[in-house]
């Protein structure tokens, strides 16, 4: 084979590094296939996700506006959809959370009655390849119980909440290293590896910093690419960044071109309008193509190329949900202390991983009133305090200025004005310590009264809750863009059940319960799903059980969360990546056939 040939010719092709395709790329490349992976974002080393406002204010995918950074940001009718652009995929910002589908939410509704959702696949279908993926990605619960960990105020008074309601806690399996593999968790350890990361860089052990969601500066997240997709370039699969697919069509006699352009950042036009039209295409082949762009990516690409594909299912682009995705906060939390007094009660949301513990609430398969969901305990950035802090009380800038302030033009005005003035204002405190010639080395109360007590900053929580909605939302294109009908109302009696747990939580942590876009009738998901759904045939779905595109050429599969029929429940990276685990099985054999 020479060399022009070899850089354009594979045995397979993954299109996205998410969950699906990560996990397909790797079991293939370890297969012996040689594998390419187009991923159209940039690679996250640690300490290269953007802090500051101006790095953040870039941090968005737009390329026609020169913008190249994670966070892709989709708006439709009735809601918003929130999923990343870079290598890793989605495991760049989510939280982290491994919960394997409940076996009894493995719903098989009749769809010729008018059923909405039939899953072709079952729990013990699954469970091996769950297994496989918890291994890979090093899952295991937070160490609640141990130290520096126990001081986690959110688990703490979350779990508390739940046990008074009687309601189902636990902590979930979560992706995040906390110590070295039989040695004891320590925050901020060097991580050690048994091979190098893709990355070529030290890794730490998680510093409870709150930041999974806006990527994890020290490595501390085990995201796609410090597992499978170092794996499966270290063994011999080829990664290509940068590198957004466009066309893709089946080749006569067998394979399929897949068609892509090269973003190329200029450093010094980002955030100026680029004409993409203009980049230049490249064309690589492949005996077989997985798709696995996400729900959005990979059916937008479907639609936009159906007429290469005139045998597709008429089911494309059906089936869609956001797996019950909604965001609330518990706000200002109070407790009654030993005098009957109302008191702040400490949450410090920002403290730990993003979310540590989990709600269940049954769904009616298995004794439940509605449609099952959870809800979880969430968190953010340290620094989302300070920003917190200025909003706390409206004198909270007046209280600054009053100690801070009074101190600064004391020093200046005392000596020209008197001490009168300044002592009416500020009180005989600022006038003796502050304003006086004397030395004084212990102010460190008047600093510490400065932060007041933060009933805002400590006290929120936030909650996630994600469950079973209706999947019966319909994706189409328009004007040549990706177009999504899902009604919210449909999912009312869903949504509203998750509330009243929600509100139920905050009522328990003395707090005031708050749902934002909840008078916009509007929901943000993380985790949209379906568009391409498993079926038994290709009038029940797009995809086969184990992912092969009915109605096209062989070699063609989907292995991302498009293919789920339904809701997955809980958090669904696990279920999507165990999906994509048995799915490259038969991929595989194919192989040895060949062979």
């Amino acid at each position: 084979m020479n060399s022009s040939t070899s850089d354009t010719h594979f045995d397979a092709i993954v299109i996205g590094s998410g969950f699906g395709g990560s996990v397909t790329a790797f079991r293939l490349a370890e297969a012996g296939l040689r594998v390419c992976v187009l991923e159209r974002g940039k690679p996250y080393p640690p300490g290269e996700f953007p802090r500051s406002p101006h790095r953040m204010k870039n941090n968005f995918w737009d390329p026609s506006e020169g913008l190249y950074g994670m966070f892709n940001i989709w708006s439709f009718s009735g809601l918003g959809a929130v999923v990343c652009s870079g290598l890793g995929g989605g495991s760049l910002i989510y939280a982290n959370v491994m919960i394997r589908k409940d076996e009894r939410w493995f719903v098989k509704e009749n769809l010729k009655a008018g059923g909405l959702e039939y899953w072709p696949v079952t729990r013990k279908d699954l469970d091996p390849h769950y297994d496989r993926v918890e291994k890979m990605l090093g899952a295991q619960q937070y160490p609640f119980d141990r130290e520096p960990y126990d001081e986690t105020r959110k688990t703490q008074e979350f779990k508390g909440a739940a046990e008074r309601l009687g309601l189902d806690w636990a902590l979930p399996k979560i992706a995040v290293t906390f110590g070295n593999e039989g040695e004891d968790p320590v925050p901020g350890e060097p991580i050690k590896e048994a091979h190098p990361n893709l990355h070529g860089r030290t890794r730490q052990t998680c510093r409870l910093v709150g930041e999974c969601d806006i990527g994890c500066n020290f490595g501390s997240k085990n995201t796609l690419d410090y597992n499978y997709l170092s794996e499966a370039k270290r063994l011999g699969a080829e990664i290509r960044t940068l590198c957004e697919v466009q066309r893709f069509e089946p080749r006569d006699g067998a394979g399929y071109a897949v068609h892509y352009v090269k973003h190329e950042p200029d450093p010094e036009r980002e955030g100026q309008k680029t004409d993409t039209s203009r980049l230049d295409e490249h064309t690589i082949i492949a005996d077989r193509l997985i798709l696995a762009a996400g729900t959005l990516g990979s059916t937008f690409l479907l639609l936009k190329n159906r007429r290469a594909f005139p045998g597709l299912s008429a089911r494309l682009g059906t089936q869609f949900c956001g797996n019950g995705d909604l965001a609330t906060f518990a706000s200002r939390s109070s407790k009654r202390d030993a005098n009957g007094e109302r008191v702040p009660r400490v949450i410090d949301a920002g403290y730990g991983p993003v979310i540590t513990s989990a709600i269940r609430v049954a769904d009616r398969e298995d004794g439940g009133q509605g449609r099952g969901f959870y809800v979880e305990d969430a968190g953010y950035p340290e620094f989302v305090n300070w920003m917190l802090k200025v909003f706390d009380t409206p004198g909270a800038l007046r209280s600054w200025w009053q100690t801070l302030g009074w101190k600064f033009v004391g020093r200046w005005l005392g000596p020209r004005l008197g001490h009168g003035l300044l002592w009416r204002s500020a009180g005989r405190r600022l006038r003796d310590e502050w304003l006086s010639d004397q030395p004084d080395t212990d102010v460190g109360a008047e600093i510490s009264n400065l932060f007041g007590r933060g009933e805002l900053s400590a006290g929120l929580l936030p909650m996630l809750g994600m469950g079973r909605d209706i999947p019966n939302g319909k994706m189409t294109l328009r004007g040549g863009k990706l177009d999504v009908d899902w009604r919210l109302k449909d999912s009312e009696s869903y949504f509203q059940g998750v509330r009243e747990t929600m509100r139920g939580i905050a009522e328990e942590l003395g707090a005031r319960f708050s749902d934002p876009l909840g008078p916009l009738n509007r929901v943000v998901t993380v985790h949209p799903l379906g568009g391409c759904p498993m079926g038994r045939n290709e009038t029940e779905g797009v995809v086969t059980p184990y992912g092969a595109v009915f109605g096209c050429p062989p070699g063609l599969y989907i292995a991302d969360g498009s293919v789920m029929p339904g809701p997955v429940g809980p958090n669904p990276s696990l279920t999507i990546a165990a999906l994509a685990d048995r799915f490259a099985d038969p991929i595989i054999q194919l192989k040895g056939a060949e062979g």
